[in-house]
C-alpha cells in the first residue's frame, strides 16, 4: 500500500466524505447568516450598514484564506488533498494541523512527514491525533461558555483600574511563548549539530524565515496600534506567513 497511498488518500471516496462534511458545515455558515440577516433588520438595522459589514467580512477573508491554501497545498504531498482541505475548511488552523501531524507522524515511527514514508496506520494515527486534539475546544465550550461569558460581562462592567488579569489570560500567553520557545529551540538545536561544540553545521533556513516572520508581525502589529490601522489585525499573521515562505524561497535558491 506504500506505493498508492497518496493516491488512495485523495481518491473519489475520501473526496466524497470530505467534501460531504465540508458542504454540510456551508449549508450551517448560510444558514446562519440567512437567520442574522434577518435578525438584523428585525431590530431595525440600516440595510446599507449591513451590507458594507458583510462584504467587509467577506474581503477580510480573503487574505487569510490564502494561508489556509497554502498551508492545505504543503500538507497535500504528505496527507493527500482531502484531508487537509477538510481540516483547515472546518475548525484547524494551520499552525495547529502541522504541529500535531509532524508529532504524529514521529510517535508512528515515520522518520518525516512525507508522502513517500506515508503508510496507511500511520495515516490513520496522524488522522486520529489531528481530531481528538482538538474537539476539546468544542466540548470545553459546550459545558463551559456560558459561565465564561458571565464571567466576561462581569470584568467588562467593571473600571480599568479593578480589572485584574485573568488566568486565561496567563495561560494563553504562557502557552504561546512556550510554543515558540519550543519550535526556536528546535531549530537552534538543528542549526548547531555537528561535529563538536557550535559547529553550525544545521541549516540556518529555519532561523532566518522566523526572524523576517516576526519582524512582519511586528510591523504590522505596530501599524495597527500605533497608526491606527485596526483592519491590518485581520491580516498580520496570515501576511507574516506569506512573508516568511517568501523568504525561505529566496533563501533557498
Amino acid at each position: 500500500m506504500n506505493g498508492n497511498i497518496l493516491e488512495q488518500l485523495s481518491s473519489g471516496p475520501v473526496y466524497a466524505i470530505c467534501g460531504g462534511i465540508i458542504a454540510f458545515v456551508a449549508l450551517v455558515c448560510i444558514l446562519f447568516l440567512v437567520r442574522a440577516w434577518k435578525a438584523g433588520i428585525a431590530i431595525g438595522l440600516d440595510r446599507k450598514k449591513m451590507k458594507r459589514a458583510v462584504t467587509a467580512s467577506a474581503s477580510f477573508s480573503i487574505l487569510p484564506g490564502i494561508g489556509i491554501l497554502l498551508g492545505v497545498i504543503a500538507l497535500s504531498g504528505s496527507l493527500g488533498v482531502p484531508w487537509p482541505w477538510l481540516r483547515l475548511s472546518v475548525i484547524g488552523a494551520l499552525h495547529y494541523e502541522t504541529q500535531v501531524a509532524a508529532a504524529a507522524a514521529e510517535a508512528a515511527g515515520l522518520p518525516e512527514l512525507s508522502g513517500s514514508a506515508m503508510t496507511a496506520p500511520a495515516f490513520a494515527t496522524i488522522a486520529l491525533l489531528m481530531s481528538l486534539c482538538i474537539m476539546w475546544g468544542m466540548i470545553l465550550s459546550a459545558l463551559f461558555n456560558k459561565r465564561y461569558l458571565r464571567r466576561l460581562h462581569g470584568r467588562e462592567e467593571k473600571q480599568p483600574a479593578e480589572r485584574k488579569t485573568g488566568f486565561g489570560d496567563i495561560a494563553m500567553a504562557a502557552m504561546f511563548i512556550g510554543m515558540v520557545s519550543a519550535y526556536l529551540g528546535s531549530y537552534l538545536g538543528d542549526f548547531v549539530s555537528g561535529e563538536g561544540l557550535f559547529s553550525f553545521r544545521g541549516s540556518w533556513t529555519p532561523l532566518v524565515v522566523a526572524a523576517v516572520s516576526a519582524c512582519a508581525m511586528a510591523l504590522l502589529t505596530w501599524l495597527s496600534e500605533k497608526k491606527h490601522m485596526v483592519w491590518l489585525d485581520n491580516f498580520s499573521i496570515a501576511a507574516s506567513m506569506l512573508v516568511g515562505m517568501l523568504a525561505a524561497v529566496v533563501i533557498g535558491k
